[in-house]
């Protein structure tokens, strides 16, 4: 299949080895920033924080996080060009799903007067939230939301990625709790470029599951 989509998606792959003279520029940083911040969420609730880890101090910061577990990654840290915590708000309030729908209206996507009627879309949070105030579950979600958008991206841009489960949420809660302002990192992306040389991943035929054993047309 010819399409530019699918060349995207057919070339990204998850790096293992970056080269650690390599940096994005600043004129891409702020495609990839900009990216991000227009990615999809359920009701347009945007419940997260991302922190950028560029400089040299936040790279060790971010390569203390792996003392006790996960060290397979801890290498990333330090070797690619960035890394970027993807943090959810544990208990998204009504209080700050105002904040949402006021950039809804100064933005004129939404009539001043459909405000309050849209302001009921927190139902969708009031359903996965619990008796303690907690949605987490439901905020983590639109995290992955967020994270599909900026795989695609980087690969239109032809940066190497690593999508990474394996950080310590505990210890990037202590060590960027300032940044994080009460979110809560348990998936974090680094990006920049392959080490092509050293990076056994690099360059492997994409594997995937047949068309048909994945989706159903009805």
């Amino acid at each position: 299949m010819s399409h530019q989509i699918i060349s995207d998606l057919n070339q990204r792959y998850t790096v293992k080895k970056y080269d650690s003279g390599k940096r994005i520029s600043s004129e891409e940083l702020t495609i990839i920033l900009e990216a991000l911040r227009l990615s999809a969420s359920s009701i347009n609730s945007q419940p997260w924080k991302f922190i950028v880890v560029e400089s040299d101090s936040a790279k060790q910061r971010l390569h203390d996080t792996f003392a006790n577990k996960y060290q397979f990654n801890q290498l990333h840290a330090k070797e690619a060009s960035h890394t970027i915590l993807f943090a959810y708000d544990p208990q998204f309030t009504k209080g700050k799903f105002v904040k949402r729908v006021d950039a809804e209206v100064a933005s004129g996507h939404l009539p001043e007067a459909m405000r309050d009627s849209f302001m009921g879309a927190y139902a969708f949070a009031e359903a996965n939230t619990d008796e303690a105030g907690y949605n987490g579950t439901w905020t983590k979600a639109q995290v992955y939301l967020a994270l599909g958008n900026l795989l695609h991206t980087l690969a239109r841009l032809g940066i190497a990625s690593t999508p990474m489960e394996g950080v310590d949420a505990d210890l990037i809660g202590e060590l960027f709790s300032e940044e994080l302002d009460g979110h809560i990192c348990e998936v974090a992306l680094a990006l920049g470029y392959a080490d092509e040389e050293h990076d056994w991943n690099y360059g492997l035929p994409k594997a995937r599951l047949p068309m048909e054993d994945v989706i159903t047309v009805v």
